[in-house]
């Protein structure tokens, strides 16, 4: 299979497809792979580390993109990246088409066979390759809320932790999963009061345990949230349904009666936002203020520590990858969890979360692949 990694082209995304390491597994596997000219300079690797793995250096995207019959990436493509992709190739990156029925548009065009990091489950029904950046993203929220909190970024100039004889920030976190509980230990971690809304009895039960009361749980309710948001100086959002748009917890009119310079950091956003009032920001200029709330909504959070996050997302994607590299789309009739990885098969959507998000026609996953 002769694999591709073009440079990230995304606002200040610095993550890339493959490792040095990662290149090694692929070639080693015999398969050709060919990255772009400087892809790897954000996470310190330059083009002689990719050489000595034993990948080709391409000048431009283009180079890439026509060369490769497999193109490995992070985010979701971008317009100039998605009128690159063909038919008899296999796109394996992040997708997060819920929210944007333009790239889904482009990508059903192309009739590119694309597989979702982020719809990717495991024998256990988990999201094995969301897993990592989810991690990631949640302990970043938390570094976030802090320095959104600070009175020269807007916030009401509170310390996350407080000092001796000063209270801390209270941190609401919504949603107990991999994003909330990473968020919520970071937060315990620097001293603040941490509560976690969630729904699942059994989540809390196990957040109790593991915490031991150090962190709070609440069950969510909207009566529940509009309290708890009140009384917060920091809020959460990190909620997630698989491959849908995230669901709407925190109204405007919710918003409304937080404090003047509270803060949200919405997690959720790659999906829609889980706050009405919530629209896409990037690292350059990650902040803006509705209803006298600071909102935090960077779409590609890990992407401002790409070393961390490169080799994390790796770890996890690497075995899938060589797994379709080996057998290609073979490799997904085979594999049942890569099929419900796959977001787009000869022009068809079938991911039925997708599709129906987006209000388009869709074939079955098994369906469509004959199982």
């Amino acid at each position: 299979m002769r694999v591709g990694v073009p440079t990230e082209i995304k606002n200040n995304e610095f993550r890339v497809g493959l490792s040095p390491a990662s290149v090694r597994e692929y070639v080693g596997r015999g398969h050709e792979v060919t990255v772009q000219a400087g892809a790897g300079a954000g996470i310190g690797c330059d083009d002689a580390a990719y050489e000595a793995a034993g990948a080709f250096i391409a000048p431009d995207a283009a180079a890439v993109f026509k060369w490769a019959e497999m193109i490995v990436k992070v985010k979701e493509p971008q317009p100039e990246e998605w009128v690159q992709l063909r038919e008899d190739q296999i796109l394996y990156t992040y997708l997060h088409l819920a929210p944007d029925p333009k790239q889904t548009q482009g990508l059903l065009e192309s009739g590119v066979s694309a597989v979702a990091y982020e719809t990717v489950t495991d024998a256990a029904g988990g999201l094995p390759l969301l897993a990592p950046m989810s991690e990631v993203a949640g302990r970043l929220s938390i570094q976030a809320a802090a320095q959104a909190l600070q009175k020269n970024n807007g916030g009401l100039g509170m310390l996350l932790g407080g000092v001796p004889g000063v209270l801390p920030a209270k941190v609401v976190v919504l949603g107990g999963g991999i994003v909330g509980l990473n968020a919520a230990r970071m937060a315990m971690g620097l001293g603040a009061d941490v509560t976690i809304m969630e729904r699942s009895n059994a989540r809390m039960r196990y957040i109790d345990d593991v915490f031991g009361g150090r962190i709070r749980t609440r069950y969510s309710t909207a009566q529940d949230v509009d309290e708890a948001i009140d009384e917060a100086d920091a809020v959460i959002g990190a909620v997630l349904i698989p491959g849908a748009s995230a669901p709407k917890l925190v109204t405007r009119e919710m918003l409304k009666d937080m404090k003047p310079g509270s803060v949200v950091v919405d997690v959720a956003i790659d999906q829609g936002g889980c706050f009405e009032t919530s629209h896409a920001t990037t690292h350059a200029d990650p902040t803006y203020v509705v209803e006298e709330v600071v909102h935090y909504c960077v779409a590609n959070m890990p992407g401002a520590v790409p070393k961390t996050s490169t080799h994390a997302l790796n770890n996890a994607t690497l075995p899938y990858g060589l797994q379709l590299a080996d057998q290609g789309l073979e490799a997904i009739k085979a594999n049942p969890h890569l099929q419900d990885g796959l977001n787009t098969h000869k022009g068809k959507v079938t991911n039925m979360h997708v599709a129906e998000s987006l209000n388009l026609d869709f074939v079955a996953p098994l369906d469509a692949l004959g199982r």
